[in-house]
């Protein structure tokens, strides 16, 4: 299954017969991929499902439509366990960004994390999940696909936001400080949060 997501609704593609929400079934082989995404970003649909008959050949259909952007980011916890937030655009988020030439995914993850926050001594654990969102950039829509990955750090210096980059705060966060941000965060985060309860 791969959960694409516009403006935080879902495109589910699956080759599962269970319906697992109430959003409408659609048959990919059937369906005009710009009319989907038309539908979610201007009607009431919430998500769709498109059902493929062949998962893989059909996301690799699906994903022509786009210009693919690959990127990484961490989950970071300090020794108290708690998950360094990033703070932009008015948004509680998780540290990430694109892949550079010549990168693999964990330094791309690793060196992210140390640009936006300003921490050092991270311990790459493991991957934690990938996540898919659709985005337009110079009148260009692009997927961008985001690989996760789980770290730590017992960094105890002053966090550094990468103002540049629009990042105004930088925070470890306890329990109930992420429930509420997850209040005000992106549906991708939340599923990288949710990953990371199931390890």
């Amino acid at each position: 299954m791969y959960k694409v997501f516009v403006n935080d609704k879902p495109i589910i593609l699956t080759d599962s017969l269970k319906k697992n929400n109430n959003f409408r079934v659609y048959l990919f082989k059937d369906v005009v991929v710009d009319e989907i995404l038309h539908k979610l970003k201007r009607g009431n649909s919430k998500g769709v499902n498109l059902f493929c008959a062949n998962l893989e050949r059909d996301w690799k259909t699906f994903k022509k439509h786009f210009k693919v952007v690959s990127a990484a980011g961490g989950l970071v916890l300090n020794p108290d366990n708690e998950i360094l937030f990033i703070y932009r655009l008015g948004i509680w988020d998780l540290p990430k960004g694109r892949i550079e030439i010549g990168e693999t995914i964990e330094e791309t993850a690793v060196r992210e994390v140390e640009e936006e926050c300003g921490v050092a001594g991270l311990i790459l654990e493991k991957p934690l999940i990938t996540t898919y969102h659709l985005f337009f950039m110079d009148d260009i829509q692009q997927l961008k696909i985001t690989h996760w990955f789980l770290m730590k750090t017992d960094f105890q210096e002053k966090l550094t936001p990468q103002l540049e980059e629009g990042i105004t705060k930088v925070v470890f966060k306890n329990e109930t400080q992420v429930q509420q941000a997850k209040q005000n965060t992106y549906a991708n985060i939340k599923l990288v949060l949710d990953a990371y309860k199931q390890v």
